[in-house]
């Protein structure tokens, strides 16, 4: 069968997978006047970005708390906020609570340090030469992210761009440690410290790695983009981009998996999906787990080096609740709470022994955990007088040592409840709707191996030009001509930001310009 025809294709660009650096790509290429097709398996758009009704509730299915997207300008100038997208501004951005006393991380930087210094003496002084010390190297970090992941643009951006000046040779030693020794030489009250290291290991890595102090380095970031919540849930980050995909005569199609990547010779022509239909295009973009598209291409174009590719075991589990009434924060029983994110973690040891747990196989007993609230501020997540609570709890094993997760999905939700008993102990009296994300659950759902949202570990031999893996860094398939990559397997890796989709895009807008596919 023929694909494609160079005179008539049915797209110039066709997209495999929604998830929202996807259809970042499809949408910037749709507003330079490209003919773009998305195909997707599910029946939401969105991937990780994504909400659903359930039990009378609106509830997210991934990523919940909008953070780095907010440092691009992806939202203006896809014009998305024309496009349905509305913000609902946090401040408090996040609470930190240790079940005995908390304090607040607040948007103004001047006002959190303040406050830590009433409460902690010295500790609001740390909190000013964290971030005064280590402001720039975030903003390099962030203008890293935008931009593809060459050594010459790392360099100038991350090198030249985080304005040590003279300092370096300081500065240089603390990037390369273990984000839980930096925390230690700026913070000597465990109450500061323990959420900051908790919040940093969000992407995965535990506070002992070497060369992990970047995941807490560029908290400075979000007292300047801080966090924020589209209304009606997450998803509508993601309905917003089909909205302006479709508003450019671009097509979403979902419930339409992709069941191979068709290739000419060493040319992506297109795609055939699951029911045997055809799609031709002049360049396809795979926005699907790594490990994903290349099973969607003849084992022999699997490069040797991609046979070495880690997704790791898993890491995090999120439980979502649905409340008959409003929570109540022993240590701080007021609105604030419930609006931003709570880093509630009793001590630094409590993360230390859930990561044991996790090398062991066992899903942690006691886990910290994140906790949202975000019908504090939108009215549409819960019922009259209801809530919703999202608890993302870490470590928690895809392979585990004994059972499965099927048979002890409910072990480790107890575990998770108990841990959030220290902070309101009424807790339980009041679910009436939940619904438990296992490591197993997130690789059925979301097709991401092993359940790491990550998609691939984020350890330094795999971020940057190392991601997927150098040679495919660029978001160009090398060997397979007009094929790209797009999603959280590449650089930056994963979160909502959309900068591997716009990163991705300039790349193939550059290319259609000069006529390279």
């Amino acid at each position: 069968m023929r694909y494609y025809s160079p005179d008539m294709p049915d797209f110039d660009v066709v997209v495999v997978g929604a998830g929202h650096n996807a259809l970042v790509t499809a949408a910037y290429l749709a507003q330079a006047g490209y003919r773009v097709g998305v195909f997707e398996r599910r029946k939401v758009p969105g991937g990780a970005v994504s909400t659903i009704d359930h039990e009378g509730f609106r509830f997210d299915l991934g990523g919940s708390a909008h953070i780095l997207i907010r440092l691009t300008p992806i939202p203006d100038e896809l014009e998305l906020y024309k496009h349905g997208l509305q913000y609902l501004e946090l401040d408090p951005l996040f609470h930190a609570s240790n079940a005995k006393e908390s304090w607040f991380v607040w948007r103004d930087p001047e006002r959190t340090a303040a406050e830590l210094d009433e409460r902690y003496p010295g500790q609001g002084a740390a909190y000013r030469r964290f971030m005064q010390d280590w402001l720039p190297f975030g903003q390099a970090v962030k203008e890293a992210f935008l931009a593809s992941p060459s050594p010459l643009n790392l360099g100038r951006k991350m090198i030249w761009g985080a304005g040590f000046g003279r300092d370096w040779q300081k500065r240089l030693p603390q990037i390369l440690r273990p984000y839980g020794d930096v925390a230690r030489e700026y913070f000597s009250e465990e109450r500061v410290r323990a959420p900051l290291v908790w919040m940093a290991a969000q992407s995965g890595p535990p506070p002992s790695d070497p060369l992990s102090s970047p995941f807490l380095l560029w908290h400075p970031l979000y007292h300047v983009g801080g966090v924020a919540r589209p209304r009606g849930g997450s998803g509508g980050l993601s309905l917003a981009l089909v909205r302006a995909i479709e508003a450019k005569g671009g097509r979403v199609h979902l419930d339409s998996p992709v069941l191979q990547i068709a290739l000419e010779g060493s040319k992506a022509v297109g795609i055939r999906l699951q029911d045997g239909q055809s799609v031709s295009a002049r360049a396809v973009v795979a926005g699907a787990h790594i490990q994903k598209t290349l099973g969607l291409l003849p084992p022999d174009r699997t490069p040797e080096v991609a046979r070495g590719l880690r997704v790791g075991n898993g890491f995090g589990l999120i439980l979502r609740l649905g409340l008959s009434e409003k929570l109540y924060y022993q240590t701080h029983p007021g609105d604030e709470a419930r609006v931003g994110l709570g880093l509630l973690i009793t001590d630094e040891l409590q993360l230390n022994r859930a990561y044991g747990d996790y090398l062991s196989g066992e899903p942690t007993r006691d886990p910290p955990l994140i906790a949202m609230s975000f019908s504090a501020v939108d009215e549409t997540l819960a019922p009259p007088g209801g809530e919703t609570l999202w608890l993302w709890a870490q470590y928690y094993p895809y392979r585990l040592a004994s059972g499965s997760w099927e048979s002890r999905a409910q072990e480790a939700r107890e575990g998770v409840i108990r841990s959030f008993e220290r902070f309101d102990p009424q807790i339980r009296r009041k679910i009436v709707a939940e619904l438990i994300q296992t490591p197993l659950w997130l690789e059925n759902e979301f097709a991401m191996p092993s359940g790491n949202v990550m998609h691939l570990e984020m350890t330094p031999d795999q971020m940057f030009m190392f991601r997927p893996w150098l040679g495919a860094h660029e978001y160009r398939f090398p060997g397979v001509k007009g094929l790209y990559l797009t999603g959280a397997s590449t650089h930056p890796g994963g979160g909502i930001m959309g900068a591997s989709g716009r990163n991705a895009a300039r790349v193939l807008l550059g290319d259609l310009s000069r006529k390279r596919v």
